[in-house]
């Protein structure tokens, strides 16, 4: 398992410097500082090692999660855009996402799990009374989902992420006095500062 984890680490930082199309199994193989038989025991083909990568995304941030409800779902944002800046396991998953229709996948698994993910902090957060009776936490997840892969692309282009979480934050402060009920509202902490803290 340490070798596996070892090559999936190499091959996203492979992935999110040259891409997919710029990249190798030996590339992998050197960064990772295996063998070539290695790589191949543990991942069949590229393609196979970039589906894994692809769908890794949430494990740099779920463990750094401990609210719950929507502050949870908050905090999953935050925390996303600030490790978007700095763990390559994230960004090249999120890059291969976005760029696997080139290399012949369509695999909305990835936006499928984070939807997932989200709708259950929304579902909490519906239990413990958070939120609006008119909201629904599966089209909130859908929304948040889509926003975000939208705001990580334009940010990108524009100054590879440096203001992501200012937008994650902006994004949070037009959409809570939709959906949270009045007596919550001062209570969800949407901040620089918490993003900050999260990440450690």
């Amino acid at each position: 398992m340490k070798t596996r984890q070892t090559i999936l680490y190499a091959a996203a930082e492979v992935f999110d410097e040259f891409g997919y199309s710029g990249s190798s199994m030996r590339q992998i193989m050197m960064r990772a500082g295996v063998t070539l038989g290695a790589v191949y025991f543990h991942f069949a083909n590229k393609e196979a090692l970039a589906k894994e990568v692809m769908n890794a995304q949430q494990d740099s941030i779920i463990p750094r999660l401990t609210s719950d409800g929507l502050q949870r779902l908050v905090d999953l944002t935050l925390v996303w855009s600030r490790q978007l800046q700095t763990d390559p396991l994230l960004r090249a998953g999120v890059r291969l996402t976005g760029e696997q229709s080139s290399f012949g996948l369509h695999d909305v698994t990835p936006y499928q799990e984070w939807g997932k993910t989200m709708e259950e902090c929304l579902i909490a957060a519906r239990e413990a009374g958070e939120l609006r009776e008119h909201v629904s936490p599966h089209q909130i997840a859908e929304f948040v989902v889509g926003a975000c892969t939208g705001m990580q692309m334009y940010s990108d282009l524009l100054n590879k992420r440096a203001d992501l979480s200012k937008r994650a934050i902006d994004m949070w402060l037009l959409l809570l006095p939709g959906i949270v009920n009045e007596s919550f509202h001062d209570s969800i902490e949407v901040s620089l500062e918490r993003a900050d803290a999260l990440v450690g």
